[in-house]
């Protein structure tokens, strides 16, 4: 069995295809392109999952930006959030006085992207708002104002496009629905 083959059979189905998420995300380089006019702004991308989104996001952007990322975790392996955010690779840049719009892959809880973003107020930037490709509203444990959504989703456990398991299956170049039976048996 090919090694896509052997990711995809993990797949119960294919929540968001390639075509909607190119299709959005150019929807949402528009938009922040016209809320950005005039302004240099600074991206901050939520590691790792974010990558592929914000490299896609960046394409569509018709302003000057810059980008730097921080690394947060609050899963360890798990697929529940553990509750306990750590952040493992903090800013390059100081963000004092600038135009912030952190992106993240996924907003589950709301726990460890408030926790980020009270982190991140409390360096002074002039704005700092959040885009996030996709949102678990039923989850939400604590309200996080997002600013740009891509996809509002259900409460499944989605891998693919930058979101793993295990830090597999981010390579899929879709959001899926990893399979509940199988996943209790992954290596």
């Amino acid at each position: 069995m090919s090694s896509q083959a052997e990711l995809e059979r993990l797949i119960s189905e294919t929540l968001i295809d390639e075509e909607r998420l190119s299709r959005r995300i150019a929807e949402l380089g528009e938009e922040i392109s016209a809320d950005y006019a005039g302004h240099d702004l600074l991206l901050v991308g939520v590691l790792k999952g974010a990558v592929f989104f914000m490299s896609d996001l960046m394409r569509h952007l018709t302003i000057p930006c810059e980008i730097d990322f921080m690394a947060i975790s609050s899963y360890a392996g798990a697929t529940e959030s553990s509750g306990v955010v750590r952040i493992l690779k903090d800013l390059d840049m100081n963000i004092e006085g600038r135009d912030v719009l952190v992106v993240e892959d996924i907003i589950d809880s709301g726990l460890t992207l408030s926790y980020l973003m009270r982190n991140l107020e409390s360096r002074e930037p002039a704005s700092l708002e959040i885009c996030a490709l996709l949102t678990k509203p039923e989850r939400r444990e604590i309200d996080v104002p997002v600013r740009y959504v891509g996809f509002e989703i259900p409460n499944r456990f989605v891998v693919g496009y930058g979101l793993d398991f295990d830090e597999k299956y981010r390579n899929l170049p879709y959001v899926g629905v990893l399979d509940p039976e199988l996943e209790a048996n992954l290596p």
